[in-house]
Order: structure tokens, then sequence, then C-alpha cells
């Protein structure tokens, strides 16, 4: 099993990289977790949000692995804590299926991504940059292994 985090956006601050970079590294090799960049799609006059969203899909489709379970991160998605999370990553491991993260890019996700999800979350109530919810997404998915592990890494 493995964390996937599909994510519209190249070229993020040195700080997002590192700060991905390192939760990445702190994962047990059984979960092994990747960033998948995808190349956003040129905002240009005349195309509209929808066409561009269109085109990231199908770049985001060609990214997933076959037989994976798709959690897309919307503003519009299921609020989650951090011990909610923990409990969907102890489902996950028994099921043993990949799990791919979608973060769109700047409209977001195209609807039939969205309509395709196994589950939608939110990050927070709050408009985050992309870079940083990469950063907290998978510090977020390192917390909730913490969690399960028994590590004193989250206190409550």
């Amino acid at each position: 099993m493995r964390f996937l985090v599909i994510a519209v956006g190249q070229r993020m601050p040195g700080w997002v990289d590192t700060a991905v970079e390192e939760y990445v590294r702190r994962m047990p090799r059984t979960l092994r977790t990747e960033l998948k960049e995808v190349r956003p799609e040129a905002r240009t006059a005349g195309r509209t949000a929808e066409q561009c969203m269109a085109a990231e899909a199908e770049r985001i489709e060609t990214a997933l692995p076959r037989d994976c379970q798709r959690v897309v991160l919307d503003e519009q998605g299921r609020p989650c804590t951090t011990v909610a999370l923990a409990r969907m990553v102890e489902r996950w491991q028994v099921e043993a299926r990949d799990i791919a993260f979608l973060i769109g890019g700047a409209d977001g996700l195209d609807p039939r991504l969205k309509a395709a999800a196994h589950a939608t979350m939110r990050l927070s109530d709050l408009t985050l940059p992309h870079g940083l919810a990469r950063v907290l997404l998978v510090e977020q998915l390192y917390r909730a292994v913490t969690i399960l592990a028994g590590h004193p890494y989250h206190r409550e």
C-alpha cells in the first residue's frame, strides 16, 4: 500500500519541496508516500476554466494507478479531524489498496474527478495555497500513522 499525492502544479517554492520530502522520509516503509506533480493547463485567452480543468483531469487520470482509492481534496469536502484520518488510514491498511489524494489546480478539480472519488475531504475551512495544502496533507498523514503506532508525535 502507498499514499500518492497527485497535485496539479509544478515548481513549488523550495520550502514546500523540503517540507514534503521531510514527511515522506519519515513515513514507514510499509506506507510509501509519493508526490506526483501534474502540469497545469495554461490559462490563455479563449480557454474556459472548465476546459482547463478537463485537460488537467486527463493528466491526473494518467498519473493514477489502476484500482486505487481516490480521495479528492476540495473546499466543499467533508471536514476531517486528525484522529478520524488515523481511523481511515487504519481501514485503508486493511484494504491494502493504494490511496491517491487529488489536489486540483487554480480552478479546482474537474467535476468528473470529484464524482469518481471514493471520498471528498477538506483540510481546512481556510483557503490554502496549493503548496501549503501539500505540506499539510503529508504532515497529517504522518501524524495519523504515528497515532496508530502509539508514537508520541501527536499529543492530545
